[in-house]
């Protein structure tokens, strides 16, 4: 039987579900501490990809977790679905951060590739920095609160 489109035959023989069971426990785990692990989870030369952030290698992926320890209040994972085919897996998760002193809810979903040895090649996340980060601002809240009030179907 030969590889669905758009995938190599050594894809085809990966079952990464060992990899993404560890993956959700160390985003579920996740401390400043854990970074020094980071070489179980991700490929020497993974790539991450996130609304503000698009790097390539472990040192590089554990200095956006560095910083965001650094710039949010009680970071906290929690996934809440996960879809895994192959190489391939979705992870649904929630975001829980303190932000200027507010308690703060992001949802989003991340795009996982994993290497033969269950660690991740490739990570891109998805979710809405508009509606997690940007309305709750003091001066772009407002105007894209509107803009997304204008804009919604009715």
């Amino acid at each position: 039987m030969s590889a669905p489109a758009g995938r190599d035959d050594a894809a085809a023989n990966i079952d990464c579900r060992a990899g993404v069971d560890a993956l959700v426990r160390f985003y579920e785990t996740l401390s400043p501490d854990a970074l020094a692990h980071i070489g179980e989870i991700y490929a020497a030369d993974a790539h991450f990809a996130d609304p503000f952030n698009a790097v390539r290698g472990r040192e590089a992926i554990a200095r956006i977790f560095a910083h965001m320890f650094a710039t949010v209040d009680a970071p906290r994972f929690v996934v809440t679905g996960r879809f895994v085919d192959r190489d391939r897996a979705m992870l649904a998760w929630d975001f829980h951060l303190r932000l200027r002193g507010r308690d703060t809810l992001i949802r989003g979903a991340t795009e996982l590739r994993f290497d033969a040895d269950g660690r991740v090649v490739e990570h891109r996340d998805h979710w809405d920095p508009a509606a997690g980060i940007y309305e709750r601002l003091p001066l772009l809240g407002a105007p894209l609160r509107w803009l997304r009030t204008r804009l919604a179907a009715r």
